[in-house]
């Protein structure tokens, strides 16, 4: 018989498999096909996001000039340290927050808590700093932890509410602007030591005179300030004209019906905390604010928080607010690319 001769077989290593930086993560939709926002899931397990970001900035940032919104899902991003991290690797110099129009608690460098509000009122969208001469560019927000119930930051697509805003609105407030008037003091808002983050008059002056605004001291240690902002402002970049104001979040008509009573009752319109007026300071309709307010209301994308989500959001192109909720909850935001509207320009003291 002949001998059956058996080929050796040599021992097989396992070669690893290389990912390029790109195919670490994957683009998708929270489920219903349209990516706004884009989400983002991680590909391969304990995939750092702050390093992968960092060396995917182009491409977060062409990402986030098509969508408006960015949704960063299954990092693992579990503490503030690490949110600081995300967010420093895209933009390397984070923002403080000045001409605060809400309290906040800085947590660590340039990362504060999300506006401090009664849990049981909705915050409408809106975009970061509106009612200034300038605003960040970008804004991050991060889970630390989910609310029990509700407690969802909405999200909109400004490029689409732009076209939902009533043509005889947009005429009106075009042709008029929008003017803040703020009053500072007395305990019913946000002291002007807080708003401006110092305790030197001359420095709130000389901020004033830079942010083109007005500005009364009056007795009792109190400020005035009034100023007349944009409505719409043009993307720097892409070129949208967009509805970009504080007009129906300022506005008296935005408080709670018992608040606003019980203010009214004591103060004129132009004493309360904030309001809003129309450029030339006539009053602006109740109805038309609560018309903006819907359609904003009607844009809204409304998705759960999970713990450990970062999101990024185009400050011109997607505007947020927040959902009433019950339990704890701690939403840590950070704000970067200071811009200045070209159309304020600096008032310098003369010499």
């Amino acid at each position: 018989m002949d001998e059956i001769r058996v080929p050796a077989f040599r021992a097989v290593s396992r070669k690893a498999v290389r990912l390029s930086s790109e195919e670490l993560v994957e683009t998708g939709s929270l489920g219903d096909g349209a990516k706004f926002p884009l989400v983002v899931r991680p590909r391969v397990a304990d995939t750092n996001l702050a390093a992968w970001t960092e060396g995917q900035r182009d491409l977060v940032a062409s990402w986030l000039l098509e969508h408006g919104a960015l949704l960063f899902r299954g990092f693992g991003i579990d503490s503030v340290e690490r949110f600081q991290q995300v967010a420093r690797a895209v933009s390397p110099d984070l923002l403080d927050y000045q001409e605060r129009a809400a309290p906040r608690v800085e947590v660590a460098r340039n990362v504060f808590t999300s506006t401090e509000y009664p849990p049981d009122q909705p915050i409408p969208l809106h975009h970061e700093m509106s009612y200034s001469h300038n605003w960040p560019a970008k804004i991050w927000f991060n889970c630390v932890q989910p609310a029990e119930s509700g407690g969802a930051t909405p999200v909109a697509d400004d490029r689409k509410v732009f076209g939902l805003i009533d043509s005889e609105v947009k005429r009106r407030f075009l042709e008029k602007k929008v003017m803040y008037v703020r009053n500072y003091g007395d305990g019913v808002d946000l002291p002007w030591q807080e708003v401006f983050q110092t305790t030197v008059r001359a420095e709130v002056e000389a901020y004033c005179r830079k942010a083109v605004m007005e500005h009364e001291w009056r007795d009792r240690d109190r400020l005035r300030t009034r100023a007349v902002r944009q409505v719409v402002v043009t993307h720097p970049r892409t070129g949208d004209t967009i509805w970009f104001n504080h007009a129906h979040m300022f506005h008296v008509s935005n408080l709670d019906p018992a608040m606003r009573e019980a203010l009214l009752a004591v103060l004129d319109e132009d004493e309360l905390p904030r309001n809003a007026f129309y450029g030339d300071g006539s009053r602006i309709e109740d109805g038309v604010l609560e018309r903006i307010r819907e359609t904003y209301r009607r844009a809204a994308v409304i998705f759960p928080w999970q713990q450990g989500d970062v999101m990024l959001l185009d400050n011109f192109l997607a505007s947020h607010g927040r959902e009433p909720f019950t339990g704890p909850r701690r939403i840590v935001v950070a704000m970067a690319e200071l811009y200045t509207d070209p159309s304020q320009r600096c008032q310098e003291p003369s010499t």
